[in-house]
């Protein structure tokens, strides 16, 4: 879409009804959600981390148990980081919390425990992209700042009947210009918001519900019959799948051996259960996890029988695993990074979802 289109269906709205008729919807029916409770910049903060990814209904009870455990800044600042991991285990994308953590560390430290209120001071922070920093701008802070995310740019595609590719990270700078023509200054928090949650609840992906829509009457898209053409998206890149074997192997007494991931890198510092990427057939997959801990941690294992496979689904990866239980032997020794729990202690211990799952998997198979 050009500049002079853009500015010609900007210039065909009424933008004060489209203000009201947007903020008294929401005004009337936006959802109860803890976040909303107060207008607090670090739970707005948190609750807009947390929903990156993720849907509203999962991040609920997340938020509030976050909350409770890491009620101020100072409390985030200040907790050991196996603990916040532990917090966030099963949200995914483990990148958003340890972000989290340092910038609110940084703004312990340096902005004497406030969320800076200002565009510079808080873009600078580790992991605040422009759509958060417009989120806690507007609304905890009540500064009319676009919040540019994937329901605004499909709200805003239709309304404006804007055909960019919203793929395309330059297509934001479309969408931002156009929040900074239609936001409300009097109420720019409920104006945002009201974006979003229609986005939500009523502009969906497929099938809109527009004539349940606020603000269909200022919608190009719904004049022209063009809504489910809208927005243009091209696909993401193919999926690379990789074949991982794991193994829960347990000592003469019992404990599990468990093993911590890297301080970068995918699911950096979560636990996990020794695995391997399988590079060989399937009948010469226990042999490759024998010989694997050998050389990698002079370990004598014995591979026992398969107790469930697991798919695990990233953005652009996909793991699908087989789980095996087993007994070690010998192994060299324990350190930070490689130690041996007892199956109550284990639950101290943040794992991704995919090794949640094996852990059930080799609980049920004790049964």
């Amino acid at each position: 879409m050009d500049k002079k289109n853009q500015i010609d269906q900007l210039n065909k709205m009424n933008i004060n009804n489209f203000q009201h008729d947007l903020i008294t919807w929401f005004d009337a029916e936006k959802r109860d959600l803890p976040w909303r409770k107060d207008q607090d910049p670090y739970k707005v903060w948190v609750s807009e981390i947390m929903l990156q990814q993720t849907r509203v209904d999962t991040v609920i009870p997340y938020f509030q148990r976050f909350i409770e455990q890491f009620p101020t800044i100072q409390a985030l600042s200040e907790a050991d980081e196996e603990i916040v991991l532990k917090a966030w285990e099963g949200l995914g994308y483990y990148s958003r919390v340890r972000n989290l953590q340092s910038a609110v560390k940084e703004v312990h430290e340096n902005y004497e425990g406030k969320v800076p209120n200002n565009q510079k001071e808080i873009s600078s922070l580790k992991g605040v992209g422009p759509y958060t920093a417009g989120a806690i701008l507007s609304i905890a802070y009540g500064l009319p700042e676009p919040a540019v995310d994937g329901n605004v740019m499909r709200v805003l595609s239709r309304i404006l009947s804007i055909w960019d590719d919203i793929a395309k990270p330059s297509t934001r700078k479309i969408f931002e210009e156009a929040v900074r023509q239609l936001i409300s200054h009097d109420n720019p928090s409920y104006f945002n918001q009201a974006l979003m949650e229609l986005g939500a609840l009523i502009c969906t992906p497929t099938s809109p519900s527009c004539l349940l829509c606020p603000v269909r009457e200022h919608c190009d898209a719904f004049h022209k019959g063009t809504q489910n053409e809208l927005p243009v998206k091209t696909k993401n890149k193919k999926t690379r799948h990789v074949r991982i074997a794991a193994a829960v192997l347990t000592d003469k007494d019992g404990r599990i051996l468990i093993h911590k991931r890297p301080d970068t890198g995918l699911l950096a510092n979560l636990w996990e259960f020794l695995n391997i990427e399988v590079m060989l057939p399937f009948e010469h997959e226990k042999d490759q996890l024998k010989n694997t801990f050998k050389i990698d941690y002079d370990a004598d294992v014995q591979i026992d029988e398969m107790i469930g496979q697991i798919e695990h689904i990233f953005s652009h990866l996909t793991w699908n695993i087989n789980a095996y239980k087993g007994r070690i032997h010998s192994i060299e020794k324990e350190t930070e990074e490689l130690k041996f729990v007892t199956i109550s202690e284990i639950k101290q211990y943040a794992f991704s979802v995919s090794h949640q799952k094996i852990l059930k998997k080799y609980k049920e198979s004790l049964t």
